[in-house]
Order: structure tokens, then C-alpha cells, then sequence
């Protein structure tokens, strides 16, 4: 029984989720399971595990238990080199085997976890309630600023009165966007594991973002360029978040490329290679100053802003591109955002076709 047991060890330990390393009386691998592979593709049996894993902590631990200084000894180990990875190991003694030299036999075991995505979650956790609560803390310090003004120096001046409340109404409806935004995202990223379900046509739902836009596109003075298809184009979609892609996008572009005069909103087929489905693929450019470069990767994170007065000038709560994102990655899609500065700024959303009609 215990050999058929030593035999089954190996894919037992290869069935774990979490990386697990034996080492011998001298730190060499002598076992490496398959996700510790994964997690380090030049971890080699045979070899010392300081060529592959540098971290004086992790090699402090396993002196400890082959000293027998402890039975177990724990700690944590950060890698900064490919990406930023942050790892929680345990290094457990081993008894010698009575059969083996005590400098080649299995001598301790190690077992690592992944902190990296629960480092990161925590770390937009903290830095989505402090952006929110700065942003919430603005207009809310501004309404009680008006509102002591009325209440005192104001208290008889009716034109003083009329410009405050003016004010005081757009920094009202700015704390509500900014809320509406807020519990947005907090659907969006709840139900993203989940595919939609329904058959949208998605030129139909542009259309009737385009025509609900348009009163905002002619104050601004921006005329749409359209090119839409005939026929229906069907995407797997939840109607109301994939309208509030295309609201935003073009709004955006309404508001942001206004310097232009003109937006072009395409929708087409973008054929692929045979071995991957059709997309449905939706392009909004705009004809406006354009984006630095160095802005283009941050641009969908959570109240991330080029120019933050002029955002704010226009209504935008720096969350549109963030709830945009979440969207597309719901439905399977991609996003893609390209911009130069002086030249305007083009988005491209991406989703699998669902059929031609």
C-alpha cells in the first residue's frame, strides 16, 4: 500500500493549484509540481533552487528546518522581475529517510501561495474609496460652502442667490453622476463572470444612441459621419450595457473632439483567420487635439484623467472608460484605443458576431 501510495504522490501534488517544491540536504529541486512550473518555467530538477528563486528569506527558511532550528518556518517572498509577483511560502522539515543519504533524499517541502491578485485587488480597493471620496468631497464642499453664503451674507441679495443655486445645482447633479457612474461600475464588475444571454441587433442599438445623442452633437456643433450596415448585425448582448458602450464612446467623442467638427461611428464585420469566429467591429473617431501616448495604457482605470479640469468642465466623472472596459470583457470582447496628439483619437470595440440577417 505505501508504494502505491509514493506512486500516486507525484499527481496528487500535480493536482494542487498552489506551487510545491521539495528540496534535498543541499537546496537542490528534487520535486516540482506542475503548478510551481507554471509559476517558474526554469525551475529544473537537479539543480540548486537559488539559480531560480533569489530570495534570501525563502533560502533562510529552508537552513532553519534543515538545522532543525524549526519544523516549519514561514514567510514571504516578492519577485520584481518578469512583473511584480508577491508569494506566501511555508518550508516544512522532512524526516530522513533511513535508505537515502541524508544530502540527496527529500529533506523539505515548500509550499507557496499567490498573493499577487489579492495584493492588487486590495491595492484598487484603497484606491478606489480614496479617488471616490476625493471626488464625492469637491462639490459636497462646495454645496456647503453656498449653502453658508446664503444662509449669511447672501441672505438678501435675490441676484447673489440665483448665480449660487445655479452652482449649486450643477455641483448637485455632478455628486449624481458621479453616484450613477459608482453603482454602474459595481454591476458591471459583479456580473462580469456572467455572459449575456439576448440577441441585440447592435447597428439598430447605434442608430438609437446617434439619434438620442444628436441634440448634444448640435449644440456642440459637431456633425456625425455615419456608416452602418443594410442588414442586421447580431451580437449575444445585454442591451442596456451595450447602449451605454456606445453612449459613452460617442459621447465622449462629442465632447472631447468637439475641436473637429465631426465624429465618424462605423459599424462592420471584421473578418479574422477561419479558425476564429467573426466580430462585429464598432469604430469611433473623433477629429479633436488627441491624447499623449503616455496616457493611452491608463486610460480605462477607474478616475483616470488627461486633463482633469476640462473633464470635470465637461461632466465626466473619469469612470466612463472604466465601466466601457468591463462591459466589452463581459461580452467576450475586445477594446482598443488608439490616439495621437493633434490627430484625435479613435476606439475600437470588438465583439463576436453573432449573425447576418
Amino acid at each position: 500500500m505505501d508504494g502505491i501510495q509514493s506512486a500516486l504522490l507525484p499527481e496528487v501534488l500535480d493536482a494542487l493549484s498552489d506551487p510545491v517544491i521539495m528540496v534535498d540536504g543541499r537546496k537542490v529541486v528534487t520535486f516540482a509540481n506542475a503548478a510551481s512550473l507554471l509559476a517558474w518555467p526554469a525551475l529544473t530538477r537537479g539543480t540548486p533552487l537559488s539559480f531560480t528563486l533569489r530570495a534570501p528569506d525563502l533560502i533562510e527558511a529552508i537552513d532553519d528546518v534543515l538545522a532543525r532550528k524549526a519544523t516549519v518556518s514561514r514567510g514571504t517572498m516578492t519577485e520584481r522581475q518578469p512583473v511584480e509577483r508577491f508569494f506566501e511560502f511555508q518550508a516544512v522539515g522532512l524526516s530522513p529517510s533511513a535508505n537515502a543519504s541524508p544530502r540527496t533524499a527529500p529533506a523539505a517541502v515548500l509550499v507557496f501561495r499567490d498573493l499577487t491578485e489579492a495584493r492588487r485587488l486590495e491595492s484598487m480597493r484603497v484606491d478606489f474609496v480614496a479617488n471616490a471620496s476625493h471626488e464625492l468631497r469637491t462639490p459636497l464642499a462646495s454645496l456647503l460652502g453656498f449653502i453658508e453664503t446664503l444662509q449669511g451674507p447672501a441672505r438678501n441679495d435675490p441676484h447673489a442667490q440665483s448665480r449660487f443655486l445655479d452652482i449649486m445645482r450643477e455641483q448637485g447633479r455632478r455628486m449624481a453622476r458621479l453616484i450613477d457612474d459608482l453603482l454602474s461600475l459595481s454591476r458591471v464588475e459583479m456580473s462580469e463572470h456572467r455572459r449575456p444571454v439576448d440577441k441585440v441587433d447592435f447597428g439598430a442599438l447605434i442608430r438609437q444612441v446617434v439619434d438620442t445623442l444628436g441634440p448634444v452633437a448640435e449644440e456642440r456643433q459637431v456633425s456625425f459621419k455615419l456608416a452602418l450596415p443594410d442588414q442586421a448585425l447580431y451580437v449575444i448582448a445585454d442591451h442596456d450595457e451595450l447602449m451605454r458602450v456606445a453612449e459613452n464612446l460617442i459621447e465622449n467623442g462629442i465632447k472631447y473632439g468637439q475641436t473637429g467638427k465631426q465624429l465618424d461611428v462605423s459599424l462592420k464585420v471584421h473578418d479574422q483567420n477561419s479558425e476564429q469566429p467573426c466580430e462585429c467591429h464598432l469604430r469611433v473617431q473623433d477629429y479633436g487635439p488627441g491624447i499623449p501616448s503616455e496616457h493611452l495604457p491608463r486610460l480605462t482605470e477607474r478616475f483616470y484623467r488627461v486633463d482633469a479640469s476640462a473633464s470635470r468642465e465637461t461632466g465626466g466623472t473619469g469612470l466612463g472608460l472604466a465601466i466601457v472596459k468591463h462591459i466589452v470583457n463581459r461580452h467576450r470582447g475586445r477594446l482598443m484605443i488608439e490616439s495621437e496628439l493633434g490627430s484625435g483619437s479613435t476606439f475600437h470595440v470588438y465583439l463576436p458576431l453573432h449573425g447576418i440577417k
